[in-house]
């Protein structure tokens, strides 16, 4: 991920290999991640259960919340796409009767159309 798009608050996709020693404990059996995204110390994980959001905190990231969100508790979900002057996409997901909605911006190349499948796929 570059470090102007994680300043600017753009998601960029996460390998899956770096995620599995810190997710080894949180994945139940028959679980797998689908994709993962980070914005400079964050990531949000979507999983064939649920998504997760990470959080890491403090000077050195050490610290690390990781809420769970099961896919059947998401109300609502959105994507903007990028336009010719806009080049970054949007991802917007409610949870439950928060009105204030989770929002995620992809940077171009990232694909927010596979994410917005995931979702699809999971909680409809």
């Amino acid at each position: 991920m570059g470090l102007l798009s994680g300043i600017l608050g753009n998601a960029s996709e996460v390998d899956h290999d770096k995620l599995e020693a810190l997710l080894k404990d949180t994945l139940i059996e028959g679980e797998h991640i689908e994709k993962a995204y980070q914005v400079i110390r964050d990531m949000f994980v979507f999983s064939n259960k649920r998504l997760l959001l990470i959080d890491k905190q403090g000077v050195t990231g050490s610290k690390v919340e990781i809420v769970s969100i099961p896919y059947s508790k998401i109300t609502k979900f959105s994507k903007e796409s990028a336009g010719h002057f806009d080049l970054d996409s949007e991802l917007k997901i409610w949870v439950g009767s928060d009105p204030t909605p989770i929002c995620k911006e992809f940077k171009a190349g990232d694909n927010i159309n596979e994410v917005y499948r995931i979702i699809s796929t999971y909680s409809l």
